[in-house]
């Protein structure tokens, strides 16, 4: 019976709190290993564990006596995950599937191995590496490992720029003419059954490489959605992923679609789901991680999911602004009870709902002015 099932999740940030939320919905016995001992989770589970999930021990002893682990962040510790596996723990996704694209450089090579597009992109050693590669600026320049919500992430225009570059394992990539950054979020289970969510159109942040809004439905030419659903489809076959994958891509201005990251975890551009769809990609994990039929993916409504950064104009007047946006018909507000906001700091989010999109649209205007 499920409430008997004991469920892991590697890592305690608002993923795994969302996570929670649903697993409350099956009956669920949640525990939770993050290394701060004040992360949103704990809020929420009387089974917290302080303990790195990069540490080889910390993740055997969170995982001993556990039915089934799962993750919100890539960065865990891959042969810990492999020993429990051994011992009889169910790990899903599979400690290969993160391995995989815990690397930026790996996965690229992985998707081509298949015959996924991508950008193109070449391994950097570090920063005085870059010296070899300046005839491939401007370009991307990426971590190839822990990159989130931007960091990691910078474009160098000039060889001047490689002055300031990361001094790490790097990924350089060509600079894409991007008329349309969309994301499809597909859930597979152990059967073999594949679904995936309506493609979303995410604009981003042009200083923080940070998704700052994204859409559903992607308002995108349907032969797009129906190559970007296609893509992600394929990947999550060629991983033998069971869980859900959020699939990042990029739409040309010539209408090429490129894979840009995959996540093996509930993903920021799935968010609307809790609110738009039948069922979220957070319940999607759940039953794909435990042998369920997979959920309706159809969007009940038009949908936008804004993130909340913190700014100074936010930590100065929290309260009142935050009680201007719940007086919106249609916005749920998601917070996510984070300790202390440094600039920048996503510190929740608001999904908007209405019977259009241009309804939606105009709301998420007011939302924006409330805010700044």
């Amino acid at each position: 019976m499920l409430e008997n099932l004991k469920v892991g999740i590697l890592g305690g940030g608002q993923l795994g709190g969302m996570l929670i939320r649903h697993a409350i919905d099956f009956g669920l016995s949640i525990s939770v290993m993050d290394k701060d001992p004040n992360a949103p989770c704990t809020r929420y589970t009387s089974l917290f564990t302080c303990g790195n999930p990069t540490s080889y021990e910390d993740v055997l002893a969170f995982g001993k006596g556990l039915d089934v682990i799962t993750i919100e962040m890539e960065a865990v510790n891959i042969d810990a995950l492999r020993e429990l596996t051994q011992q009889g723990v169910k790990v899903f996704p599979s400690p290969d599937t993160i391995k995989t694209i815990q690397d930026k450089y790996t996965q690229k090579q992985f998707l081509l191995s298949h015959n996924i597009p991508v950008v193109p992109g070449v391994a950097i050693e570090g920063k005085s590496d870059l010296h070899n590669y300046e005839n491939k600026l401007p370009g991307c320049l990426k971590k190839r490992r822990d990159g989130y919500d931007g960091y990691g992430v910078m474009v160098l225009r000039t060889a001047a720029d490689i002055e300031k570059a990361f001094d790490a394992p790097c990924v350089l990539e060509e600079l894409v003419d991007i008329k349309h950054e969309i994301a499809v979020i597909v859930g597979r289970n152990e059967q073999g059954e594949i679904k995936c969510y309506d493609p979303v159109k995410m604009i981003f942040s042009e200083e923080k490489f940070v998704l700052d809004f994204q859409e559903a439905p992607a308002q995108i030419e349907d032969s797009i959605k129906k190559e970007a659903t296609a893509l992600a489809e394929k990947i999550a076959d060629a991983l033998q992923l069971v869980g859900i994958l959020a699939v990042e891509m990029f739409v040309t201005k010539e209408n090429k679609v490129l894979v840009n990251e995959l996540a093996p975890r509930p993903h920021n551009s799935g968010h609307h789901t809790i609110e738009a769809s039948t069922t979220s990609q957070y319940e999607q994990l759940l039953r794909a991680i435990l042998g369920m039929p997979l959920g309706d993916t159809g969007l009940h409504l038009p949908s936008l999911m804004m993130n909340i950064l913190e700014t100074e104009a936010l930590s100065a007047n929290r309260q009142e602004k935050l009680q201007r946006l719940l007086a919106i018909p249609g916005a749920h507000l998601h917070w996510y009870g984070k300790s202390g906001g440094k600039l920048g700091r996503k510190m929740g989010h608001i999904t908007i709902t209405d019977s259009t999109m241009e309804n939606v649209v105009a709301k998420a205007e007011t939302i924006r002015k409330i805010l700044n």
